[in-house]
């Protein structure tokens, strides 16, 4: 099958699942240079399952980019154990790699779904899983199936198994929800008639920190995810924006005007212990915490112009991290360290680009003119985002050499404000 023909199918899996679930569609617009060749094969007794794992799976790999799925259509019968391949059969299809499993009902009424990655050329096993999962984690398991099979391929974690937040705006309807890393599962956290801006997830992967006007002025607010209970974090006077968790969790990074001009704070998740960071009389905004939490990087506009600096925790003199152009702004730092992303202006667009810690050097990510709201994937592979495409805002995604490009697209309303959350430690 030609990647002409399976782009279609894809997209018509897409298409089905979002009508079916109300959720965001997803359209792949780009490729990884070299795509590893793999053959995923129905899962043997899948087809009693309301929604078929492989279909996951195969749609998680090939939104990736990284991945040219081969056909397997027409092998009877499906194999489920490494004894019953034919690996003649998918060298000469072209296929690296294979995957066979089953999935087999349990008398708990929870379903046994095993899965196994085999080498072609080798002829042996890369990876295997057995789960025991009842019907609405299945879905999840196909996630972590497809996240198992990335990592032995490609060396990186997978993030298929991870989530999502944005904010979604209709008329006068501000709604914060959160959904799977493919668009999926959509729940809303909040629903406003007021903005909801800033969301921010904690290293937990069960609080997110977000701004809410419903007060009519800013306000950070705490939520779990697991109870829905919310606490405020900064309700201080003036403004209180731009939460930014600490890798530990245990403090936001915030912006206050509460004495003056806007600036940098940090103050534990529980709203005590304010400590001012920065103290100038510009604007200081958009925090973002260092992944070993040992600075925290910055917008400002103390040298004459919107620009990018960073200050460690422990305080002292900011360092001026951008010089290429005149507005630079939303800092955000890649998992590793070793780089950070955020939004340049250039010619009248607004556009993502990635900047290199040692090397200095700047690599424009995209080109459409109306970007905002960067976040990177907890593997660092791929950067979420928020775009406008005929003047209604969606969200996107580029992987961090630029090449693999998606976007996600909701049947209604404006999509805005998205925050790709941590890795979770779930079985």
């Amino acid at each position: 099958m030609n990647n002409k023909n399976l782009r279609y199918l894809f997209l018509l899996l897409m298409a089905f699942s979002a009508g079916a679930y109300a959720q965001l569609k997803i359209e792949i617009t780009g490729f990884g240079s070299n795509q590893l060749p793999i053959a995923i094969l129905p899962l043997k007794g899948e087809e009693a399952l309301p929604q078929k794992v492989t279909d996951v799976v195969v749609a998680d790999l090939y939104r990736s980019g990284f991945f040219k799925i081969v056909d397997s259509g027409g092998v009877t019968p499906l194999p489920a154990e490494p004894g019953e391949v034919q690996f003649p059969t998918w060298k000469t299809r072209g296929a690296d790699a294979v995957v066979i499993g089953s999935v087999s009902p349990l008398p708990n009424g929870t379903w046994d779904v095993r899965f196994r990655l085999m080498d072609v050329l080798k002829q042996t096993q890369l990876t295997g899983f057995a789960y025991q999962v009842a019907a609405p984690q299945l879905r999840n398991t196909a996630h972590k199936i497809a996240d198992a099979i990335y990592e032995k391929m490609t060396g990186d974690v997978g993030v298929f198994s991870t989530r999502i937040t944005y904010v979604v705006r209709r008329g006068t309807r501000f709604e914060l929800q959160v959904a799977d890393a493919d668009g999926f599962g959509a729940q809303t956290v909040l629903a406003s008639n007021e903005p909801i801006i800033s969301p921010s997830w904690a290293p937990d992967g069960n609080r997110l920190a977000y701004v809410s006007f419903e007060r009519k002025k800013p306000i950070v607010y705490i939520q779990s995810l697991l109870t829905g209970q919310r606490t405020v974090a900064a309700n201080f006077k003036g403004s209180n924006s731009a939460p930014a968790w600490s890798p530990d969790g245990k403090r936001l990074a915030v912006v206050l005007s509460k004495d003056g001009n806007s600036q940098i704070y940090l103050i534990n998740a529980d709203g005590s212990n304010v400590v001012r960071l920065t103290n100038t009389s510009t604007i200081d905004t958009e925090p973002n915490f260092s992944p070993d939490g040992q600075y925290v990087m910055f917008t400002s506009d103390r040298g004459g112009s919107p620009q990018i600096y960073r200050v460690p925790v422990s305080g002292g003199a900011p360092e001026r991290l951008t010089f290429d152009g005149s507005y630079n702004v939303t800092p955000r730092y890649a998992p590793d360290g070793k780089s950070f992303v955020f939004i340049q202006r250039t010619g009248g667009r607004f556009n993502m680009a990635v900047q290199d810690f040692v090397s200095k050097q700047t690599q424009l990510l995209t080109e459409n003119g109306v970007d905002e709201s960067p976040s990177f994937a907890p593997n660092g592979r791929i950067i979420l985002y928020a775009t406008e495409v005929k003047g209604r805002g969606i969200l996107a995604a580029v992987s961090s050499d630029g090449r693999v490009r998606q976007r996600f697209s909701a049947e209604s309303g404006d999509v805005r404000e998205p925050a790709w959350g941590p890795l979770t430690k779930n079985p």
